[in-house]
């Protein structure tokens, strides 16, 4: 039985994370499905085609990670390694704010990759969680699994103690990805008999999650998809939270880095190019600056 747990509920395939209880199991889970932030992440940027799909991949992870926190702030999840790919970095935060960027060391190896260790090599996964109150917060894991999804699967093992299991999904041709996560939420009196029968619960809904398929996942929306997997189980899902892609640059910020140069160093590239040019590197927007806009920057006084 599936029910919703809005009176205005509204719902599509396209750019939402949706979050469901199972109401006598004490478990949660998580459904995001992307297209539209994906592609904003991805166009201009002439990735390959494995590069593309695993950044897409840590997109849809790290949605799903940012629903399971209770804050308020950014978090980044990057991958490391000695790889074809040197880094890949997605940042949100807790409104599903998205925006991310690979950096990629040798393009044709990249290409040939087929895998995660293929890609990145030996290297880690780091989490940095900044709440906009309190301590950050760093979690690093060995990327030494051979999908990004069991990679994720054992941090919240070793970070969380919660059993947990998460399910990516991505397709190049439809430009799309997504992903799915159970999670349970002890809770009792802790006796082994109650915790044996939350473990049994446990695996009992991670065996039907299993059985997403891609084609499902990418065309159906969530009631019918939830109602597909769980159609025995008592399932109440939650108003759904939209996903965007939100870049953050601006020629405000880009000026304020341009004031943190020296004067004299802003004169001289002034001379020599007749304006100062800033790209960003998430969405590759440029902004220049000429010299009435510095004038009062570049004619303070030295000291």
């Amino acid at each position: 039985m599936l029910q919703t747990n809005t009176s205005e509920f509204t719902n599509s395939t396209t750019d939402v994370l949706n979050r469901y209880l199972f109401d006598n199991m004490h478990v949660r889970g998580e459904l995001v499905q992307l297209s539209t932030s994906y592609q904003s992440i991805i166009n201009n940027h002439n990735y390959p085609v494995s590069v593309r799909l695993l950044l897409g991949e840590l997109m849809a992870a790290t949605c799903l990670l940012t629903a399971t926190l209770k804050f308020e702030g950014d978090i980044t999840v990057q991958l490391q390694g000695n790889g074809p790919v040197g880094y890949m970095s997605v940042n949100g935060d807790n409104n599903q704010q998205m925006r991310g960027i690979a950096k990629i060391v040798d393009a044709e190896q990249a290409s040939a990759a087929q895998s995660l260790q293929e890609l990145l090599g030996k290297g880690n996964m780091i989490i940095t969680i900044k709440p906009n109150q309190g301590k950050p917060y760093q979690g690093i894991v060995a990327l030494d699994k051979p999908t990004l999804a069991q990679c994720f699967t054992h941090y919240f093992e070793v970070s969380a103690q919660i059993p947990t299991q998460v399910w990516l999904f991505s397709d190049d041709k439809k430009q799309q990805v997504a992903g799915s996560l159970i999670q349970l939420l002890p809770d009792g009196d802790g006796s082994s008999e109650n915790l044996a029968q939350q473990q049994s619960d446990f695996e009992h809904l991670a065996q039907l999650t299993n059985t997403i398929k891609a084609d499902e996942i990418f065309s159906l929306e969530a009631e019918a998809l939830l109602y597909r997997l769980y159609h025995q189980e008592k399932v109440s899902l939650f108003e759904p939270q939209v996903v965007s892609y939100q870049c953050g640059c601006s020629s405000d910020k880009c000026l304020a880095a341009i004031t943190q140069m020296e004067p004299s160093e802003v004169e001289a590239i002034l001379v020599e190019q007749g304006k100062i040019s800033m790209t960003c590197e998430y969405c590759l927007t440029t902004y220049d600056f000429f010299a009435e806009q510095l004038k009062s920057f570049t004619s303070k006084d030295k000291h």
